[in-house]
């Protein structure tokens, strides 16, 4: 089909109302990541996508998919647009951009079973809200949550501030609907727990957009008591004995909401008013008053077992209160970038307990000593900030001064960077991502991450997109599909 037929017939699909074509729009769709250093200087170089169809329902939602699969047209699913490796990026001219942000219902709120349930539009702020109303909370609370949607958390296997006590997305997950390739509807019941096969969950939530489009989703619901919130800061003098008091707390039986550890660098940007120079970890104990007060208790005791100086709580709370970002430090990022022509940029992984230090000492000991432009850096750290009982996560955190043209900022800076820190991760069995999803700069690392498992995930693009329309190079390398 020709470019106007495709068009017409998704106006007759979705109403012409929620077809768009604007040049301006298609330009600002075929990127994601709202650092984007190109997009900040108005630098679009494509490709474009055709149209962006903003749904309104799981029957539209449907009949695209099986319209564009029929046709062999690119489909590239979105909602909160917050991603950050690229996988809301275009790989083609002639995409169409399926956009579900208007479908924004909250469907049900369940203080019985202790559920709610959202259309995949719903924003994640909006729905914390709605709840919060009846003393609940879903426990969830990425630095993205003023702008997040739920069908993007879903997709993309999100984690939040919280989740050594409440887990990521995927622990919070109770039930879910999703629109295939092929426009078939399918539906995961909401139940506590099955032993009925495989968890059928798990092929939708973290598949970015690459196998379905996520139209609604059922997640858990917690009780919200913030008046038991316990704050506690130290100063340490390392990034191992910060994650040696991570292992201790968590391994010892204890979940803090929060429970991070930040190196002297990272520490120095976050928290400048009383690191002097040293590394800092910060915790939160919620829940119940005598549970919050048992968790509290450990962690004061089990810091006690190595040097450190305490923090005022006070300051982490306060710290706390100003963590999430919005459209107003977004737009105060990208006047940095144009003012100062610096940006920051992040990559996380997560390695067992027994080697996630020498990850850390390996990635910052290669970036120092072969990264051609290393005088650029103006900061590289990092933080561990989710927990487990086997191991944790890392955070690498680099800031740059940007020398170049525009379009050489990606290539110069971010992907040799990212490679550093991806393949010393994989050397020493790691994952080369923890949250943010692989997207399509990660991309070229899926397969040596899964290794002798990757058939399995290959297999699932061949059964649930023969004809490999899902967001390309999204998950799967470009070529394929």
């Amino acid at each position: 089909m020709d470019t106007t037929a495709i068009i017409d017939r998704l106006r007759e699909i979705a109403g012409p109302e929620r077809v768009d074509t604007d040049e301006r729009l298609l330009r600002e769709a075929s990127v994601d990541r709202f650092k984007k250093y190109t997009a900040v200087h108005d630098i679009y170089d494509g490709p474009f996508p055709l149209a962006i169809v903003r749904a309104g329902s799981t029957e539209q939602v449907a009949a695209v998919l099986a319209f564009a699969n029929e046709h062999g047209v690119y489909v590239v699913p979105r909602t909160g647009r917050t991603g950050t490796e690229g996988g809301l990026e275009t790989s083609f001219e002639g995409t169409i951009v399926l956009d579900g942000s208007e479908m924004d219902e909250i469907l049900d709120v369940d203080p019985v079973d202790m559920q709610v349930t959202a259309q995949c539009g719903v924003p994640l702020q909006v729905l914390e809200d709605r709840v919060r109303e009846l003393g609940l909370t879903t426990g969830h609370s990425p630095q993205s949550k003023p702008l997040a949607q739920m069908g993007g958390l879903v997709a993309t296997r999100s984690i939040g501030q919280f989740s050594t006590l409440y887990g990521g997305i995927e622990d919070m997950v109770v039930g879910l609907e999703a629109v295939f390739p092929d426009g078939a509807v399918s539906r995961v019941k909401n139940v506590p727990r099955r032993a009925a096969g495989p968890d059928i969950r798990h092929v939708v939530i973290g598949n970015e957009g690459a196998l379905c489009f996520v139209t609604e989703v059922t997640v858990k619901l917690f009780k919200y008591q913030p008046e038991n919130n316990r704050f506690h800061g130290y100063l340490l003098d390392d990034v191992r004995t910060g994650i040696e008091i991570l292992r201790e707390v968590v391994t010892e039986g204890y979940h803090p909401s929060v429970a991070r550890v930040y190196s002297e660098q990272d520490a120095a940007q976050h928290f400048s008013h009383f690191a002097n120079g040293k590394c800092v970890a910060v915790f939160l104990a919620e829940g119940p008053a005598p549970l919050a007060d048992a968790t509290s208790t450990a962690i004061e005791q089990i810091v006690e077992r190595h040097q450190h100086e305490r923090v005022d709580p006070g300051l982490i709370r306060a710290w706390f209160d100003n963590l999430n970002w919005g459209p107003d430090k977004i737009k105060a990022e990208q006047d940095t970038m144009l003012a100062e022509h610096r940006l920051g940029y992040t990559t996380e992984v997560s390695a067992n307990w027994s080697v996630v230090g020498d990850v850390y000492d390996a990635v910052i000991s290669r970036i120092t000593k072969e990264y051609p432009h290393f005088e650029d850096l103006t900061m590289l750290g990092g933080h561990s900030s989710h927990s487990y009982q086997t191991g944790t996560n890392m955070y690498f955190v680099y800031d740059y001064r940007i020398n170049c043209e525009p379009r050489e900022e990606i290539t110069k800076y971010h992907i040799p960077l990212n490679a550093i820190i991806v393949e010393e991760t994989l050397a020493r069995g790691g994952s080369m991502v923890h949250h943010h999803g692989i997207g399509k700069y990660r991309a070229p690392w899926t397969e040596q991450e899964h290794g002798s498992a990757y058939p399995v995930l290959r297999k699932l693009k061949e059964a649930y997109d023969p004809n490999g329309i899902m967001n390309p190079g999204t998950v799967f390398p470009v070529g394929d599909r």
